[in-house]
């Protein structure tokens, strides 16, 4: 089911109208479940429901990212085309490297749809939410060149090398600010959305499947030449790496690389959240029921921008009702 697609740069902003008091949308970071907020996106632009300000961490900062560079449909398309052999192609392995992976190859892809798109020339705020790896800082990466912003923003320790930015080594907000409703506020929104993918927080953390690593999609031909030119392929070093680490809890061979990971991301995450959440709540909470999908399973992108869709077009009276409300305050201004 394709929840309806925007062709213009910004669509909404011919349709949609500006609220009053300044409103932001804080996307919260969850790995693959963060296609949700694709959903999400939709339901406010079909609501004619207009963010002025937008915050994300991880992958909310691409997600964000992509709406308001007016992105948001060649995300939607590339992430329902991703499989699991489309998946394994965007793995850059490095060895001896301080991350399993470079992400390169996801940032050509990012440059591709995004280009040499500036923060600070978009028609609204945004910030890419990160953590500086020395202080140990929560960073708001409000200017410079999109892509890398969001590169350091999703950089999962481990999994991903640091992004080096203006001399210092970012790696992803989701550790220091899972879902940025204090940056949009800091940024001046009155109304502060905040969509969480840990409201059912421990569900899968790995993925639901293994990986097939052929590379050919036929069967075996029965030539001994070509069997263990198949075999030695196999055997690759790469590909055993990325074979140990994906994968979901096994209760025989215990839980895989992935899944340790995943996990103690979605533990800090969870906590850090529920932390910050209650020290300064958003105005309106949403929270689609994303935990039976595994953190890596990026191939569920259908189902899980279904369910983000769902759980804020659940949300709309809710918001329309809060800016009826903050909108009769007399501090509050209309936005120009």
């Amino acid at each position: 089911m394709r929840l309806g697609t925007n062709s213009s740069i910004n669509p909404d902003l011919d349709t949609a109208k500006r609220v009053s008091p300044p409103l932001g949308l804080a996307l919260g970071g969850g790995v693959a479940r963060g296609w949700a907020h694709i959903g999400a996106l939709r339901a406010l632009i079909e609501a004619g429901i207009r963010p002025d300000i937008i915050a994300g961490t991880s992958i909310g900062a691409l997600v964000g990212g992509a709406y308001l560079s007016g992105n948001l449909d060649q995300l939607e398309e590339w992430a329902r085309s991703l499989d699991k052999r489309r998946m394994m192609s965007y793995a850059d392995i490095t060895w001896g490297g301080s991350g399993l992976m470079k992400g390169k190859r996801l940032e050509r892809v990012m440059k591709h749809y995004m280009g040499d798109v500036f923060i600070e020339d978009m028609d609204r705020k945004f910030a890419a939410v990160a953590c500086d790896l020395r202080t140990g800082y929560e960073v708001w990466m409000q200017q410079g060149p999109i892509v890398p912003a969001i590169r350091a923003s999703f950089a999962l320790p481990g999994a991903f090398e640091p992004v080096k930015i203006d001399g210092r080594y970012m790696i992803d907000g989701a550790l220091v600010n899972p879902v940025p409703v204090s940056a949009c506020r800091a940024l001046g929104a009155h109304i502060v959305i905040a969509v969480s993918l840990n409201g059912d927080a421990f569900g899968p953390m790995g993925t639901n499947h293994e990986v097939d690593f052929d590379d050919e999609q036929d069967g075996p031909t029965g030539d001994p030449l070509e069997l263990a030119a198949r075999s030695i392929n196999k055997m690759r070093p790469d590909r055993l790496l990325l074979k140990s680490m994906l994968g979901g809890m096994n209760d025989k061979a215990g839980p895989k690389l992935s899944s340790v990971m995943m996990g103690s991301l979605n533990i800090v995450m969870d906590r850090i959240s529920r932390s910050r959440l209650a020290g300064d709540p958003p105005d309106v909470f949403v929270a689609p029921r994303v935990g039976h999908i595994g953190m890596i399973d990026f191939t569920k992108a259908e189902e899980l921008i279904e369910r983000g869709y769902r759980a804020m077009q659940h949300e709309i009276p809710l918001i329309r009702s809060v800016i009826e409300v903050l909108s009769d305050l007399p501090n509050n201004t209309p936005v120009e």
